[in-house]
């Protein structure tokens, strides 16, 4: 993947607007760091585009949980004992997640 600087995309979008259309992904940088992630989308493919990018942030955030999950032990729960704790927490009326601080 091709990056590109906030710096340079103030100075010359044109020459980035080109770039992207030929790359069709581009990292955007500040000081060096990744801010953002341009995708070319045109008509004829933006809704399948915002629907990919909706997907992959979908499993990023289940990668993300099953991550913690593991490192916090959640995941040697039993079935009997997750159900136990959704039971408690919507008699109690709140929707706190299992291993959330307060």
């Amino acid at each position: 993947m091709k990056f590109v600087s906030s710096r340079e995309f103030r100075i010359n979008p044109g020459s980035v607007w080109r770039r992207l259309r030929r790359e069709k992904d581009l990292v955007i940088t500040s000081n060096g760091k990744p801010v953002g992630v341009m995708t070319f989308a045109d008509e004829d493919n933006l809704e399948d585009v915002l629907a990919t990018l909706r997907q992959g942030r979908a499993q990023a955030a289940v990668a993300h949980l099953r991550q913690r999950a593991v490192a916090e032990g959640l995941d040697k729960l039993s079935n009997r004992t997750v159900q136990s704790i959704v039971r408690k927490s919507r008699s109690n009326g709140r929707r706190r997640v299992v291993g959330e601080r307060r």
